[in-house]
């Protein structure tokens, strides 16, 4: 990779930054502020009637699903609005004839997707320390799996803004399937809670595996072993890693 590329690679990337940074007041209090209802409503509320999960704190056991249910959003949100603007206002053809290959774009653009969506996750890792006393049992396993996860979401949400042909397309998928599946998945109660055979029916929600995988990071058990979910964030990202590919050799949707 040449100087060149690394410097359109950086520019792109701070480019992105820059429109976080203009709203970055909005981009983290409201992380915060929902964080802070959702322990209002669920650790509270909930959480004095259900005092423990699987031997958990139930204000402690949230923390991993508040967490992940919000870097989903972000990484989507980003990753699919970051790409698509250039096509809403024409200027993706001057990116398509720059000399930047089809993986420097893909870095740049998920890069600084990613980047955010980790800022939002740590802030509501942070404030979650406000209302519970939590000790994570494998911080550095934590910390990789909330890069793979931002990763792999925000190459989702590429693919996403390449496809969406209008901002109400944008928000279809985030809105009517990832956030549906994110409250069935497992964010605010254990899978083994559930009666046959909905446990089953459950097990074939993908998001179950990223957040138990992501909850032992933290307690060191999940719904599903921990070989599962990895498998599972290594196919993902092989398979939008592959879709990508695949647009870019097809020019699929890219200039429309």
């Amino acid at each position: 990779m040449s100087l060149q590329n690394l410097r359109a690679i950086a520019a792109i990337y701070k480019f992105e930054l820059h429109r976080f940074r203009r709203t970055w007041l909005t981009g983290l209090l409201v992380p915060v502020i929902t964080t802070s209802l959702y322990f209002v409503v669920f650790g509270g509320a909930i959480g004095s009637r259900m005092t423990e999960v699987d031997g958990i704190p139930y204000a402690a056991f949230i923390v991993p699903g508040l967490i992940m249910m919000s870097m989903f959003t972000e990484s989507i949100f980003n990753a699919s609005f970051g790409i698509y603007m250039p096509k809403f206002t024409g200027t993706i053809y001057e990116l398509l004839s720059a000399p930047v290959s089809a993986a420097e774009t893909v870095i740049a653009y998920v890069g600084a997707a990613a980047t955010k969506s980790l800022i939002v996750g740590t802030i509501i890792f942070v404030t979650a320390h406000l209302f519970v006393d939590i000790e994570v049992a494998h911080p550095i396993a934590m910390a990789g799996f909330m890069v793979l996860i931002a990763v792999s979401f925000c190459l989702f949400g590429f693919i996403l803004g390449i496809w969406a042909q209008s901002f109400e397309q944008l928000q279809v998928i985030p809105l009517l399937l990832i956030m549906p599946m994110t409250f069935l998945g497992g964010a605010f109660y254990s899978v083994h809670m559930l009666a046959e055979p909905w446990r089953t029916i459950t097990l074939f929600n993908p998001i179950v595996y990223l957040i138990s995988g992501f909850r032992w990071t933290f307690f060191g058990k999940g719904d599903v072993g921990i070989e599962f979910s990895l498998a599972f964030v290594a196919g993902m990202l092989a398979v939008c890693i592959a879709i990508i590919g695949w647009i870019f050799r097809t020019g699929y949707r890219l200039k429309k």
